[in-house]
């Protein structure tokens, strides 16, 4: 039985690199001095095609640093959590996890924060500590503040530098957490928010004002999960018992321990489409409690990924990346309908959301210029398929409700690509975009300099292997 998931681009590549002689065609800006960082999943050991899902797979942190117009170096290695150290015959890395939720990769995202580089995921799974040259630390519980998992997904507010998150843990009852992490390291602010069960959230949103919840019918699923763990005499009465238990109250670590060890790459992903959850999205003011928490119908859908998010008077306005279905039909990735990049405008004072479609087109991957998290953007980038011009990176002018193409050429495909501004007050649109491409034909990749403004090429750094189809990456510019 096939995978996608495991073909092509999305295939994990077997070796890990330190390179430091790299081609380059074009020029890199002086004015970029840092790490670009891309995390994604890179299964290190055999994995079953009928099982394997894509966001299961082994993380591996890939990373190019730029400085003094040059490449330095590029090098890619796998997040050591105990089962990748085991395999490369290496000795664990720092203490386990709570919960022992640390057999799952840290595939997700990466980003710098207080000093530090930080391979991501979610799910109450640990999120690890990696040096400057990507090399496994440990376990982060930003130092014993915050110990029952984290999420892929923070926001860093561009006015304080704090790390705000929602955080999600099948083992939490029915709750999920908001945290605000200092520009020390450490949780200064922590509130439960009640929700409906146990859902997948993977991402949240922050205004200036408020934090918004997505609570949406992906949702852990019994049959799933138990069908991973539990030997096939005893599923239909564990079935009965999980059921009964998940989404509704705290479960105890030892069985949340057990349930994550057996998933891994080889298990069954534990979230499924569930028709009869409502779909909602949740509104906090920043300083508020649980209490305050107003919810909002909207029509069924999932949102992995917002775009950004702003107040406008007494309304809130949220660009996201809306999915018809999610793991209703297909449990191996996000393959239930073209997401469509959708606005949705929450009427504070009239109790209602007003949803409109922005661009029909397939695409993923949302960013903004990081220094407007929470505030009025006006550009926006997303990758997706383009009619008759096959796989694109999308510019967005949402003040002119306009948008404009960039392929790559024959084949190459591009991931995700983020704006990095030419100094701190460069206007919105004043710096570059940067990602990497991958081509077919050469079976490498490259990443990518983009003018923001034209579209045009500044420059290409030439990587010695391909990077896999991944999730998230992000500039950390140099301290």
């Amino acid at each position: 039985m096939g995978n996608k998931y495991l073909e092509g681009n999305y295939a994990p590549v077997a070796k890990e690199h330190t390179i430091t002689e790299l081609a380059v065609t074009g020029s890199i800006p002086e004015y970029l001095d840092g790490r670009y960082l891309r995390n994604g999943p890179n299964p290190l050991s055999e994995v079953d095609p009928a099982t394997y899902n894509w966001f299961m797979g082994d993380g591996m942190v890939h990373g190019v640093r730029l400085r003094d117009g040059k490449a330095q170096w590029y090098r890619n290695r796998w997040v050591r959590n105990p089962k990748i150290a085991e395999a490369l015959g290496e000795t664990p890395h720092g203490r386990e996890h709570r919960a022992g939720m640390d057999s799952l990769g840290a595939n997700t995202n990466v980003i710098s924060h207080a000093g530090k580089t930080l391979a991501l995921v979610e799910g109450g799974v640990a999120n690890y500590e990696l040096t400057d040259e990507l090399d496994t630390v440990g376990p982060c519980d930003f130092d014993g503040t915050l110990p029952g998992g984290y999420t892929a997904h923070p926001k860093r507010d561009p006015r304080t530098g704090e790390l705000h998150a929602v955080s999600y843990f099948f083992g939490r009852g029915n709750s999920v957490q908001y945290s605000v992490i200092d520009t020390d390291g450490r949780a200064r602010r922590t509130v439960d928010i009640e929700v409906t069960g146990s859902p997948m959230m993977h991402d949240f949103s922050l205004t200036e004002n408020h934090v918004v919840f997505y609570d949406l019918p992906v949702v852990f699923d019994a049959g799933q999960g138990v069908e991973a763990t539990v030997p096939k005499f005893l599923r239909t009465p564990a079935k009965l018992v999980v059921s009964a238990v998940i989404g509704k109250v705290r479960v105890p670590d030892p069985i949340t321990a057990m349930l994550g060890d057996s998933l891994g790459s080889n298990g069954r992903f534990p979230y499924s489409w569930n028709p009869s959850y409502p779909a909602r999205i949740g509104v906090m003011p920043r300083e508020g409690s649980a209490s305050d928490v107003r919810w909002f119908d909207v029509e069924p859908c999932y949102v992995f990924h917002p775009m950004n998010a702003y107040d406008d008077g007494d309304k809130i306005v949220l660009d996201v990346i809306r999915h018809p279905k999610m793991f209703d039909r297909d449990h191996t990735g996000p393959n239930e309908g073209p997401p469509t990049l959708d606005r949705w405008t929450v009427d504070l004072t009239a109790g209602k959301v007003i949803e409109e479609r922005l661009d029909d087109r397939g695409q993923e991957f949302p960013r903004v210029d990081e220094r407007l998290v929470g505030s009025r953007h006006r550009f926006g980038y997303s990758v997706g398929q383009c009619p008759s011009r096959g796989p694109a990176l999308f510019k967005h002018d949402l003040e002119r409700v306009t948008s404009e193409v960039r392929t790559f050429g024959k084949g190459r495909e591009p991931g995700e690509f983020v704006f990095v501004p030419s100094s701190p007050d460069a206007g919105e649109d004043d710096g570059v975009l940067m990602g990497f491409v991958y081509d077919p034909a050469s079976q490498r990749s490259d990443l990518t300099l983009l003018d923001a403004a034209s579209l045009d090429l500044v420059g290409a750094i030439h990587l010695p292997d391909r990077v896999p189809e991944g999730f998230h990456g992000n500039w950390a510019p140099t301290e």
